[in-house]
C-alpha cells in the first residue's frame, strides 16, 4: 500500500456516512465525490460511471451477472484463461442455463478466433485486459470493436495502474479494477459501468452507486484508492521501463537454466515472468524459494490456497506435467535490482534441489 494511500485513508478514517443529510455526512459525500471524479479522469470515463465496491471479484460478478440478466440471459462468450473471478462466475451462469461459447487460446496465451464467435448474438462477452499468471496482454480493443452491439466486460484488474486504460476509448460496457493492484487498500474494487446498457442489480438495498452496488460507502477506502491511482498513473511510464529491464534480466536467467519453458510472451505486463522448470514440482520450488526469502506462486493467488496445475496454462495447450512445474514471479514497485540479482543467483541451486525431490 502506497504511502499516499495510507495518508489519505488515515485522514478520512473517521468520515461518517456519506448518505447522511447532516453536515458531517455532507463532508463525507464531498470526499467521496472528489475521489470518484479523480478516478474517472484517470481512467477516461464520467464520474457517474465509477461504481465503488469491495473487490475486483465483486466488480466482475456485478458486471457479468448484471449484464446477463439485463439482456434476458442469452449466450455468454468467455475464455479459459480468465481469472477465477470471471471463470467461476461464467461457470455458475452456465448452471443457470447460460449457453457459453468458449474462445480458443493460442500457445502464447492470447485468445484467438473471437471475431467469428462475436459474429452472432450474445448477452455479454468478456475478456481480461492482461492475464494474471502469464502477464499476456489481450487484444481488448479489437475485441470490443468486433463485438459491435454485444455488451463487453473487461477484467482490467491486472492492468489498471500498470498500463494505460481509457474506458471511453476502449468502448467496453463495463470494466473491473482492484485498488490493491496499484498500491491502494485491499477491500476496494472499482466497476466502470456505462449509463446504458447498465447491469441489472444483483444486490438490493439502499440504492447507493446507481443501485448497482448498494451499501454504506467506504469513504476512506475511496480516498485512498484515488490517491494511489493518481500516483500510479503519474509514474507509470518510468515504472514500466524500470520493471521491464528487471523482468528481462530475470527472464534471460531463467532461459539459461536447463529444461525450462517460459510462458510469458513478449507483449506482456512489465513485471510478469511465468515459467516451468521441467522435472520440478512447483510446490517444492515455492517452498524452497520461500525458505530463502523469495515469495512466488504457482499461479493465481486467488485459488483459496489450493495448489494445482494452472487452468490458464492448460487452456494454452501446455502439457499437464509442464503446468505442474510452473512458477509465477511478479515484480512491483517494491522490487529492486538487488532483489532480482539475488533471485537470479539462488534459482539454479533451488531448481536443482526441487528436481531431486521429483514430481509427486
Amino acid at each position: 500500500m502506497r504511502a499516499v494511500a495510507k495518508e489519505a485513508w488515515i485522514e478520512h478514517a473517521d468520515a461518517l456516512n456519506a448518505g447522511g443529510q447532516y453536515a458531517s455526512g455532507r463532508r463525507a459525500r464531498s470526499v467521496l465525490d472528489e475521489s470518484r471524479e479523480a478516478i474517472a479522469e484517470l481512467l477516461g470515463c464520467e464520474a457517474i460511471e465509477v461504481i465503488f465496491c469491495a473487490s475486483g471479484t465483486e466488480a466482475d460478478n456485478l458486471a457479468l451477472q448484471g449484464l446477463w440478466q439485463h439482456n434476458a440471459r442469452g449466450r455468454v462468450i468467455a475464455s479459459g484463461i480468465e481469472h477465477p473471478a470471471v471463470l467461476e462466475t461464467v461457470r455458475n451462469m452456465e448452471t443457470q442455463g447460460a449457453e457459453v461459447s468458449w474462445l480458443p487460446v493460442g500457445a502464447d496465451g492470447v485468445v484467438e478466433g473471437y471475431r467469428e464467435t462475436l459474429a452472432g448474438e450474445a448477452a455479454v462477452a468478456t475478456l481480461m485486459m492482461a492475464n494474471n499468471e502469464t502477464g499476456a496482454i489481450q487484444p481488448v480493443q479489437d475485441f470490443c470493436d468486433a463485438a459491435g452491439q454485444i455488451p463487453v466486460h473487461i477484467d482490467a484488474v491486472q492492468a489498471v495502474g500498470h498500463i494505460p486504460v481509457h474506458f471511453h476509448e476502449l468502448g467496453a460496457t463495463t470494466l473491473a479494477a482492484s485498488a490493491h493492484k496499484f498500491g491502494g487498500p485491499k477491500g476496494v474494487g472499482l466497476l466502470l459501468a456505462r449509463r446504458s446498457p447498465a447491469p441489472s442489480a444483483i444486490l438490493h438495498g439502499g440504492g447507493q452507486e446507481r443501485g448497482i452496488r448498494p451499501g454504506t460507502h467506504d469513504v476512506a477506502g475511496a480516498a485512498a484508492t484515488a490517491a494511489a491511482l493518481r500516483e500510479a498513473v503519474a509514474e507509470m511510464e518510468s515504472e514500466q521501463q524500470r520493471l521491464s529491464a528487471l523482468k528481462e534480466s530475470l527472464r534471460s536467467a531463467i532461459a539459461g537454466i536447463e529444461d525450462t519453458v517460459i510462458h510469458t510472451p513478449e507483449h506482456s505486463l512489465p513485471g510478469h515472468v511465468h515459467a516451468s522448470f521441467l522435472g520440478a514440482e512447483a510446490d517444492s520450488l515455492i517452498m524452497l524459494l520461500d525458505s530463502q526469502g523469495f515469495e512466488a506462486s504457482t499461479g493465481s493467488a486467488c485459488s483459496n490456497g489450493v495448489n494445482r496445475a494452472s487452468e490458464v496454462l492448460l487452456s494454452m495447450g501446455v502439457p499437464y506435467a509442464t503446468a505442474r512445474s510452473a512458477v509465477r514471479f511478479t515484480l512491483g514497485s517494491a522490487s529492486s535490482k538487488e532483489d532480482v540479482d539475488a533471485l537470479i543467483a539462488a534459482l539454479p541451486s533451488l531448481v536443482a534441489r526441487a528436481r531431486l525431490a521429483g514430481m509427486a
